[in-house]
């Protein structure tokens, strides 16, 4: 089993599906007022980086990363197919993103995700990756559907 990172364009129809999926993951998930999950046309802006996770050559994930300041980004739409998870692909393309980050000199980076029951897997992975609680930031609200998590790259945990 190997996972392969890429940087996709969110437009071509393979990616379109599984970013359509995630979108319809979210609404099912989150009350709509705080859904913040992007479409295709707002994952072509210069500064969002979008990725894919093929495993055994299929596209099984999505990760995107958006700049917010000069030393700061943001983990966006992050989703792994059904079928593929449990088998490491969120937390490759994680470490991937993260060191994409490193590699353009950020040293922060944050993200928003939901409180519900089906985004408990997605808050351990982020939790056992170094993402703590944090302020919200940028046009986010900390509420009762949602979290805003963050970590110092380069580090195991915040530092």
């Amino acid at each position: 089993m190997t996972i392969q990172i890429s940087i996709r364009n969110p437009q071509d129809d393979e990616m379109i599906a599984i970013l359509q999926t995630h979108l319809a993951f979210c609404m099912a998930s989150t009350p709509i007022e705080h859904v913040h999950a992007l479409d295709v046309s707002k994952l072509t802006t210069p500064d969002v980086t979008v990725f894919g996770a093929q495993l055994n050559g299929d596209l099984v994930g999505v990760g995107a990363l958006r700049i917010l300041e000069s030393d700061h980004a943001e983990l966006k739409s992050m989703h792994t197919i059904s079928k593929a998870r449990g088998q490491g692909v969120g937390r490759a393309l994680v470490e991937h993103i993260s060191n994409f980050a490193i590699d353009k000199g950020l040293s922060r980076l944050s993200l928003e995700t939901g409180t519900g029951e089906n985004f408990k897997a997605a808050r351990a992975l982020y939790t056992s990756m170094g993402f703590e609680p944090c302020e919200a930031f940028g046009d986010y609200e900390n509420t009762q559907d949602n979290l805003c998590m963050s970590k110092r790259l380069g580090c195991s945990h915040n530092c």
